[in-house]
């Protein structure tokens, strides 16, 4: 039997930040931003409350549903068109980000590494209702 776990996390989406750098008694040292370790953490919090076993060894398919805020500069009609999906949003923060910060808050509570995902199915749009819907299911042939 195929295991699959699907959880919704209502926490608006992060994009992955680009590794900080500081010098420190004379080493450089690299850090992640506090805003996506944080939001890492979150993530990782959540997939702990549903996770009922040890992280997965097998090969996994993600489908990752990113539910984006609507911009508040954005008229009425435009908000009208976000919430019925004929505005979409196509700009930042890019879609491979939104899932690389997901990714990487899942390893060690999912799976061992995020190595093992041999399918992603990304998708992002526009919500009244911020948040990320995940589903994961063993790719056994």
């Amino acid at each position: 039997m195929t295991f699959s776990l699907t959880f919704h996390v209502d926490i608006n989406p992060v994009p992955k930040g680009r590794p900080r750098f500081s010098k420190v008694g004379g080493f450089m040292r690299s850090y992640t931003p506090k805003k996506t370790s944080d939001y890492e953490t979150e993530i990782r919090t959540q997939a702990q409350a549903v996770m009922t076993r040890e992280p997965l060894e097998t090969p996994l398919a993600v489908y990752l549903y990113f539910r984006l805020p609507i911009p508040r500069s954005h008229t009425k009609k435009r908000q009208e068109a976000c919430l019925n999906g004929s505005e979409r949003p196509i700009k930042k923060p890019d879609i491979d980000n939104l899932a690389k910060s997901v990714l990487d808050g899942l390893n060690g509570v999912v799976w061992h590494d995020d190595s093992q995902i041999v399918s992603l199915h990304l998708t992002k749009v526009y919500a009244r209702n911020p948040g990320i819907d995940l589903l994961i299911r063993e790719e056994l042939t």
